[in-house]
């Protein structure tokens, strides 16, 4: 008799298609991403393109600069699900994996840099009745914000959140699509988020001036000194057949360091600053199905420090 052939990998059908259960466990398992390879010809330019190893020297489209720019790039995605007495535990993580092309750098004699590995974590995080964990996207963000919507979130106030941020969240579904979630927030895993508290004193015209992506200057020396809160932030969120509504708030700490480089220098007091956020999606609109209406805006404030002029992510 043929025996009945081995079923060494099953299939978990609790949690949707792609699942399977982890041999000799409980756990469903999930992996996903995508692989692509990208060329740019003639792509230098003084505004960043999103692709900073193409635009050095971008500008000066002189013998440095790069006519041509490529990138491939792998992104791997683990989710896993494992039902317990007290509910399911779900982890979720988002890596990628790229190699950019390398790029000159200096004027005369220039140097040329290797190859441009890197490493990225979109999300790392773990869910539990509730309770997110880890690294993702903020609650304060609008569901369209970043990617796949098709960039950053540069407005003012806005969080830009691609690569998510470490928070301690919790979410209550009341049902009908409504949601309310509360968040303290790690502000130091988001460079956008502490990177623009500027001490003046170190401020110089030239640097002012600099270029780069979206025009961005120095307006003196980072003035940023360590944590003392984490950012706390709110959202109430009505998600429907016909759209989606949804208020957040935010309220961010700015703790500076000192005036000069030693304590002796004396320093400002801390800020409390806040942002408000509205964000309304109308779906299946007379255009064409499929097709949405998304607006968002956002209010933010602080008071500013002696000897420091603080703008974040969220207060400004």
């Amino acid at each position: 008799m043929k025996a009945k052939a081995v079923e060494y990998v099953k299939i978990c059908s609790l949690y949707g298609a792609g699942f399977y259960y982890m041999p000799g466990t409980d756990t469903c398992i999930k992996l996903g991403g995508y692989l692509r390879a990208d060329a740019v010809l003639g792509g230098a330019n003084d505004y960043g393109f999103n692709q900073s190893s193409a635009t050095a020297n971008g500008g000066s489209n002189n013998r440095l600069t790069n006519y041509y720019y490529t990138r491939a790039r792998m992104d791997l995605t683990v989710d896993t699900r494992t039902a317990t007495e007290y509910g399911v535990v779900r982890t979720y993580a988002d890596m990628i994996f790229s190699y950019d092309t390398s790029q000159v750098t200096g004027s005369a004699p220039s140097a040329f840099l290797a190859g441009n590995p890197s490493l990225g974590l979109y999300h790392a995080f773990i869910q539990f009745a509730g309770f997110t964990m880890g690294g993702t996207v903020s609650i304060f963000d609008a569901p369209w914000q970043s990617y796949p919507a098709g960039g950053p979130d540069s407005i003012p106030g806005g969080s830009n959140h691609v690569t998510g941020v470490n928070q301690f969240a919790y979410t209550a579904d009341f049902g009908q699509g409504i949601t309310g979630s509360v968040s303290i927030e790690d502000l130091t895993t988001l460079t956008s988020g502490q990177s623009n508290l500027w001490n003046t004193s170190g401020f110089t015209t030239a640097a002012a001036a600099a270029g780069g992506a979206f025009m961005t200057g120095t307006y003196g020396v980072q003035g940023w000194g360590g944590t003392r809160s984490p950012d706390i932030v709110g959202a109430i969120r009505v998600d429907q057949a016909w759209g989606l509504a949804q208020v957040s708030v935010a309220a961010h700490d700015l703790h500076s360091g000192y005036f000069g480089t030693t304590e002796p220098t004396g320093h400002p007091s801390d800020k409390w600053g806040f942002a408000v956020q509205g964000a309304l999606s109308i779906k299946n609109i007379p255009t064409g199905a499929g097709d949405s209406i998304n607006l968002q805006a956002v209010y933010t404030e602080v008071q500013a420090s002696i000897a420091s002029r603080p703008c974040s992510r969220r207060t400004s």
